[in-house]
């Protein structure tokens, strides 16, 4: 297998055009299916991201803690669904992943929104059709501070859903119900 960069120069367009700060830039080194590093920087906070399942993650070159797992029901979700998704059936499995988060966040970039999560900001992120450059450079962090990265089919999309453990599992179990 030959390692692969996926590249994401402004992950949160809309945020970067509206003069939002929460957007960033992203990259991440596949070797495989996984991320072996993630790398992500924030220009307008000066934050540079670097880690990986095989590198703790860090801040700045500060180690970041190692997540702490949580239930579903105590955890903060980041998450977007576009508006023509709310009906049918991606909107029905987005209602039952949600119905069971403590409180739910929408920033609009889900690699910022990941390296909330590794900072432990929030617990669990997930949104559907996510493309490989919005979700491996953050999965790779998330994964270096102990946290999990799954990719998951449900409603005839797939879902990308990261983590604390307990929170991940959960979120995988609400969105393949029926």
């Amino acid at each position: 297998m030959v390692a692969l960069w996926v590249i994401d120069p402004v992950d949160g367009t809309y945020n970067f055009h509206r003069g939002f700060d929460w957007w960033c830039s992203a990259i991440a080194l596949i070797d495989g299916e996984e991320p072996d590093l993630g790398a992500v920087y924030n220009p307008f906070r000066d934050e540079l991201y670097v880690g990986g399942p095989a590198l703790p993650s860090t801040l700045n070159g500060t180690p970041l803690a190692p997540l702490v797992d949580r239930p579903l029901r105590e955890s903060c979700a980041t998450t977007y669904l576009h508006p023509p998704f709310y009906d049918g059936e991606i909107g029905a499995a987005f209602g039952r992943a949600v119905s069971g988060v403590a409180t739910l966040r929408m920033m609009g970039s889900g690699t910022m929104d990941a390296m909330a999560i590794a900072r432990g900001h929030g617990d669990v992120l997930f949104q559907h059709s996510v493309p490989d450059w919005d979700r491996l450079p953050g999965a790779a962090l998330i994964r270096g501070v102990g946290g999990e990265s799954r990719v998951v089919s449900a409603a005839g999309v797939d879902w990308h859903v990261a983590g604390v453990p307990s929170a991940v599992a959960d979120i995988c179990a609400r969105l393949t119900e029926r």
